[in-house]
């Protein structure tokens, strides 16, 4: 495999590492003729993420020969190479990358400003294809709308937050930080939700109203990585239980985030949901979950299988209200010092 990302490709490509960094520990690679994917999924198997880069992602692109070739490696050595992206922003004018299946060896090559080249040489060792089994196109319920709705709607919880529940009616959205068990009474724990109108979306089609909780991590990383390659984020979920599919796409990447969800037997084993559904506004569903992230799993297989579910974005529609508030501050990045031309003797 040899591909070359230019300009500001570099950048969407670090930003998609960092977000895969935030599911899994391994980095899969499997270079096809439909595109370079990478994929990560949890130690528990309850949230899966894909990234697939088309070959005009690339200014150059050439697939290895054998097309059921597949890799792995720690993520945080390749987290390394694009750690700080304030610095690949300012001095990187290309990122090449190489793949020697002889040696085991991936070779990342950074080309800077004055001529100057840094080479990582990283490991690898084989593995077999992983792939997630999701069918987003049946889905009832899709919500789409920019980045800047979801960073700052998300911005509302804590960062020490872990699950968040999501309602929805025919006309409403609501979010609100889930609590734990009965241990943490409404004296003890703060509750915080957040109601946005239908309006608020690109695209908004609710067939049933439900409730569903996730884990708040991913959708942070999803986030970040959509608001640096400007993508809508659309939401696709069913009922509790079932996964939720978070996707952002365009003509040269597609990227899904497949999350867990809590069943429904957990919610009625909470009382602290119930007693927060009493409270909400006449236009809400009535029903909510607790947490029980261990008690199921999302179905992932090992399989031949290549490259991410590939289904059609809805059409988005205008939005009637302008969200404006501050910028999603990105996570602390190391600040490199800006590179000199070298000396001359």
């Amino acid at each position: 495999m040899d591909c070359v990302a230019t300009g500001g490709n570099v950048k969407v490509l670090a930003k998609a590492i960092h977000s895969l960094s935030r599911i899994g520990e391994e980095l899969y690679l499997e270079p096809t003729d439909d595109g370079l994917t990478l994929r990560a999924v949890n130690s528990s198997r309850s949230a899966f993420a894909c990234f697939l880069m088309s070959p005009l992602f690339f200014q150059k692109y050439q697939a290895p020969p054998d097309q059921t070739f597949r890799c792995k490696m720690p993520i945080k050595s390749v987290q390394t190479v694009f750690r700080s992206l304030s610095s690949l922003e300012r001095s990187v004018e290309k990122c090449r990358i190489e793949m020697n299946t002889e040696k085991s060896c991936l070779r990342i090559m950074l080309h800077c400003k004055y001529g100057l080249l840094k080479t990582h040489n990283l490991s690898f060792q084989d593995c077999e294809s992983l792939q997630a089994v999701f069918d987003k196109d049946n889905c009832t319920n899709v919500l789409q709308a920019q980045p800047r709705l979801w960073v700052d709607t998300v911005l509302h919880f804590p960062p020490s937050l872990e699950e968040v529940c999501v309602s929805v009616s025919g006309d409403r959205v609501w979010l609100r930080n889930h609590v734990e068990d009965a241990a943490d009474s409404s004296s003890k724990a703060m509750m915080t939700e957040l109601c946005l109108s239908s309006e608020e979306f690109d695209h908004f089609a609710i067939g049933s109203q439900t409730s569903i909780t996730f884990c708040l991590k991913e959708l942070r990383g999803l986030l970040v990585f959509a608001e640096t390659a400007g993508l809508p984020v659309s939401m696709y979920f069913e009922e509790p239980g079932s996964p939720v599919v978070l996707s952002v796409s365009d003509s040269v990447l597609e990227a899904n985030f497949v999350l867990a969800t809590l069943s429904e037997e957990a919610h009625q084993r909470n009382p602290n949901n119930n007693k927060a559904d009493e409270s909400r506004v006449e236009h809400a569903p009535d029903d909510f979950m607790c947490d029980d992230i261990d008690s199921y799993l999302i179905a992932m297989e090992t399989s031949d299988l290549a490259g991410p579910s590939h289904q059609p974005q809805p059409q988005p529609q205008t939005s009637s209200t302008n969200h404006k508030s501050r910028l999603l501050s990105d996570e602390e990045e190391e600040e490199e010092s800006v590179e000199r031309p070298p000396n001359k003797k």
